[in-house]
């Protein structure tokens, strides 16, 4: 019974860590397999499209062979893939073994939510998806430092390994978990008759906007500090933990005064959230050549804050949108947004960012190395850099203003104060 929770967080932990933690290996990577730039985005891009893509299938297949057995299949299937990429000796190999390792995360994301909702109830069940959130912030807040940490000690094959390691040890423990009691209905792994109350849906879409204006900055910008500014690997990692340090710090912060300070509500956390979420990308365009890094320190916190802040608190603001029996179907639904965003929202920034970059270097030889992140091609890499971002910019504002108007649908009275005030019968 008391293993439930720290093997499923475990294995969780990884997943997160994977999406924004692999990035930072790309340039020395290409270093060793070769910068064909295709296959080397698919080494991110391999685990985020599987991952996303396999997360639906998973949930069929949970239903027939069961949550525990799903979960551990998947446990072991990352482990595996994970410790395949970390031997991988050409791209190909190590592409393949991302794919695996990203259905396998599928896996482990649904038997992870079907695990939590079935063996926990009431408060409980609140409590441990509160703490799956916040886990999976901060796999992805931890990932670049703890990669970019690996990688200056060990190599890039030490990121992988360190993450089948941990796996191994959560696929132990799954022998501890206790068998599941049956449904007494199907699962419903993604119910869309709760995206009708609106109130919920504004607050999936939360993780939506962090994916887009964090989690694709918080994979690349590893990249984009050794691009542009030169830095290695090991340097861009502890560079960025004036993004992560203010993850681990606000939803701390956020917890305590929302109880001490009456003005202070989850409606106003979020709002103010998604503003620093606007800011901080707007000042992360001071990323130039020649621009000390420091510019980009403040943007940096900004971001940091905007993602943070929501994190534990959409989860208990959405479980209490919907009724006590709906709470496991809609944690399933709120962590598909979250995670799914983050694995779409990646692999298309990776995409355009690629696109961009070879537009500005006619050779293909030093396309590749530029979209690679090598050092020599600042100056493309900071052009294209600079219009990613701006687009970045457009789509958080855009989510913001559609969680807005969610919000507002039906209400026309509603304050600019509580604007997430509810938009009809949100059971």
């Amino acid at each position: 019974m008391r293993a439930v929770l720290p093997v499923v967080l475990a294995a969780q932990f990884v997943v997160p860590m994977s999406i924004s933690g692999t990035a930072i290996a790309i340039p020395v990577i290409a270093a060793d397999l070769g910068s064909d730039p295709i296959p080397l985005q698919w080494v991110v891009n391999g685990f985020n499209v599987a991952f996303a893509l396999f997360t639906v299938v998973w949930g069929a297949v949970s239903d027939r062979i069961g949550h525990r057995t799903s979960f551990r299949i998947g446990v072991v299937l990352t482990a595996v893939a994970s410790l395949v990429s970390a031997s991988a000796s050409s791209l190909l190999l190590l592409d393949a073994a991302r794919v695996f390792a990203g259905i396998g995360a599928a896996a482990v994301l649904v038997g992870s939510t079907s695990i939590l909702s079935l063996h926990f109830q009431g408060t409980e069940r609140a409590t441990a998806f509160a703490l799956f959130g916040t886990v999976n912030g901060l796999g992805l807040a931890l990932g670049p430092t703890i990669s970019g940490l690996l990688i200056a000690v060990l190599d890039w094959r030490g990121v992988f390994a360190a993450q089948a390691l941990v796996l191994l040890v959560a696929a132990v423990g799954t022998l501890a978990l206790p068998a599941l009691r049956s449904a007494s209905t199907p699962s419903k792994m993604l119910d869309v008759g709760l995206l009708r109350n609106r109130r919920f849906l504004a607050l999936c879409l939360v993780p939506v906007a962090g994916a887009i204006g964090f989690v694709t900055l918080l994979t690349y910008l590893p990249t984009a500090l050794g691009a542009v500014a030169s830095l290695t690997p090991g340097r861009a990692g502890l560079f960025m933990l004036a993004m992560t340090i203010p993850v681990l710090i606000a939803p701390l912060a956020v917890a305590r005064s929302i109880v001490v300070f009456e003005a202070v509500t989850p409606d106003r956390v979020i709002l103010t959230s998604l503003g620093f979420l606007v800011l901080g990308n707007l000042g992360m365009l001071a990323l130039q050549p020649g621009v000390s890094i420091a510019a980009v320190v403040v943007p940096m916190i900004l971001l940091g804050l905007g993602f943070g802040l929501p994190i534990g608190l959409v989860d208990g603001e959405a479980l209490a949108a919907v009724p006590p029996h709906s709470s496991g179907t809609a944690a399933g639904v709120l962590n598909l947004f979250r995670i799914g965003s983050e694995a779409v929202m990646v692999a298309g920034y990776a995409w355009l960012l690629t696109i961009l970059v070879r537009d500005r270097v006619p050779d293909e030889s030093d396309a590749e190395a530029a979209a690679a992140g090598q050092p020599g091609f600042a100056d493309a890499y900071a052009h294209a850099f600079t219009e990613v971002i701006a687009l970045v910019v457009v789509a958080v504002a855009a989510t913001a203003a559609l969680i807005i108007a969610l919000s507002r649908t039906g209400r026309s009275d509603v304050s600019s104060a509580n604007v997430f005030s509810a938009t009809g019968d949100p059971h």
